[in-house]
């Protein structure tokens, strides 16, 4: 390969590469305001400019193509004199406004103006002042005196979210963003500019003034909004969730997520409506009851049934653990054969971005831990019409509305002699319930999900429960330590009393005389590595934060 050499260190390049990709491949991250690696080159903060021997003047590094034997200083006595102007002009207009912008603890302009600014402005004059708390969508909010005119949310609107909706209008100092006349910035990928802005010039609407970034902790996780399972930090304070970012994978969803996802896949969590214990129905009202006594209800009701007469419904948005000890429960426990999911297509929903008609996490993951019927054991479809028959008489479902989804099932539900159901919210189908669990969010529960390429993904707790805190508290302190100021967090906030579904599927299994010997996550995904083809060779560890594609035909279960 070629090499060049940046601050007297010989690096190779791939040809085609710019000087700023090269040396960042290097670990050397040249300043930058409007390059972005995955938009076009606009080449107009000139923060990126360097010294190339031999070349008459400076080069912006994000346009200048590195070439074999280029020798390149990013620090020298030039470009660091060339970089305080660029700095000193993109300041002159900028709002002194840190303490009170949305941007302050993440904006790379507060960053190079201590790394790379002088520290102090020559300008005495008036500052020219734009337009603020301009509204450019339903879910984006735009301070022209914030702007440093990078384009970067005018491409991402033009290259990735095909939506041209934003463009420069005036010249010089005057320069501003605005939407084009009878448009508004309303693409479903639109939030998205607000993570590319390099300063405070693009804010959320929903987050506005909710929370300062060193007040929060990111957490590692997926988003639970469709099939992709986009890769994404989800930020808490005191126990609760206040905005949703992507993270970077190049093999998901590159830089990105939907709106979608963003807004409408965590409020649930924090929502008032959060089942806050076991319920058990008495005299036609669900009242709360302590764990003992709801696992005694639901083994005694349950033993009053032929096996044939009960069936299991697993849920594509629950974890392949849950699902795995759900399907456990029903052949080894039960000994029923009637076991599948509810599939929810929506085709109006997908796209040719990120977004895909499947609008749950874990379809792919649900059905190779085996939640499908088993001998002859009725599928979903079947299930359904065995109530209708009367054939199937009990119902044990986990972290699914499927009334919600379907209102139709609203009268064959209520055919039933038992229904038990998990949930974390209280919902059209916990109306029909005669037994209750509360289950853990995707937010408070270590577990693995499959996503539609067949990558297998991790999530990890953000958001603390009772049953968390006392887990924690029987850890060694050693263990303690490793979750720092996370688990101080977490001593904070309101906590629901909710447990992962395969761990209240466990105790009921124990109280039925059946011994399930997990008390981690990990433990049941130990099993199932051993026992499932598709896992084998792999652990918590294995996976990490980005994923394993593991091997299964996605073509075959499309």
């Amino acid at each position: 390969m070629p090499k060049l050499v940046v601050d007297g260190k010989e690096i190779e390049f791939k040809p085609g590469q710019t000087i700023i990709e090269a040396a960042r491949a290097a670990g050397n991250n040249i300043p930058h305001f409007c390059w972005h690696p995955s938009l076009s080159v606009s080449g107009n903060c000139r923060v990126c400019l360097v010294e190339v021997e031999k070349m008459p003047k400076l080069v912006i590094a994000c346009s200048t193509l590195a070439a074999e034997g280029m020798v390149v200083h990013t620090a020298s006595e030039k470009t660091l004199a060339a970089r305080n102007a660029v700095m000193e002009f993109l300041l002159i207009n900028h709002p002194l406004d840190c303490p009170i912008c949305d941007e302050a603890g993440e904006c790379k302009l507060q960053e190079y103006a201590y790394s790379h600014g002088e520290g102090e402005s020559r300008f005495v004059e008036e500052k020219n002042h734009k337009n603020k708390r301009v509204e450019l969508g339903p879910r984006v909010m735009f301070d022209g005196e914030r702007c440093i005119s990078c384009s970067r949310c005018i491409r991402f609107c033009d290259e990735i979210a095909g939506a041209p909706e934003l463009t420069f209008v005036k010249r010089g100092d005057r320069v501003t963003i605005v939407t084009y006349p009878g448009k508004q910035m309303q693409n479903p990928y639109s939030m998205n500019t607000i993570d590319i802005c390099p300063v405070g010039a693009l804010t959320s609407r929903d987050f506005r003034f909710k929370a300062r970034v060193w007040d929060m902790s990111a957490n590692k996780t997926i988003c639970q909004g469709c099939s992709s399972g986009c890769n994404i930090e989800l930020w808490v304070r005191n126990n609760q969730i206040m905005r949703l970012t992507p993270r970077q994978n190049d093999d998901v969803n590159s830089y990105w997520m939907c709106d979608h996802g963003r807004l409408e896949t965590f409020k649930y969590v924090n929502a008032d409506n959060r089942i806050d214990g076991p319920y058990l129905r008495r005299e036609g009202t669900l009242q709360r009851v302590g764990w003992d006594e709801a696992f005694a209800s639901a083994a005694s009701q349950i033993k009053q049934f032929d096996k044939e007469e009960i069936a299991f419904i697993g849920s594509p948005f629950a974890t392949c653990e849950d699902n795995y000890v759900l399907g456990k429960f029903a052949g080894s426990i039960i000994g029923s054969k009637n076991l599948d999911f509810m599939r929810h297509i929506n085709p109006e929903f997908g796209d040719k971005i990120l977004r895909k008609n499947d609008v749950t996490p874990n379809t792919l993951g649900s059905e190779l831990v085996g939640v499908s019927p088993s001998n002859g054991g009725s599928d979903f479809n079947g299930i359904i019409q065995g109530i209708n028959e009367g054939r199937i008489k009990a119902i044990y479902l986990i972290e699914d509305d499927i009334i919600s989804a379907n209102p139709e099932f609203e009268n064959v539900l209520a055919k039933l002699n038992l229904f038990i159901v998990h949930a974390t919210n209280f919902n059209r189908t916990t109306e029909l319930a005669d037994l209750v669990f509360p289950a853990a969010t995707y937010a408070e529960k270590n577990g693995t999900m499959v996503n539609y390429q067949g990558r297998i993904q991790r999530l990890m707790p953000a958001v603390s429960t009772i049953e968390m805190d006392r887990s924690l508290e029987g850890m060694a302190m050693s263990r303690l330590d490793k979750f720092g100021t996370q688990f101080d967090r977490w001593a904070k906030g309101n906590k629901h009393d909710a447990r992962s579904t395969w761990k209240i599927i466990s105790g009921l299994a124990s109280t039925l005389g059946g011994k399930f010997k997990f008390d981690m996550a990990e433990e049941v995904f130990k099993e199932m590595s051993k026992k499932i083809d598709a896992f084998k060779g792999l652990d918590y560890d294995v996976i990490g934060d980005k994923g394993v594609m593991i091997k299964v035909d996605v073509t075959a279960k499309a």
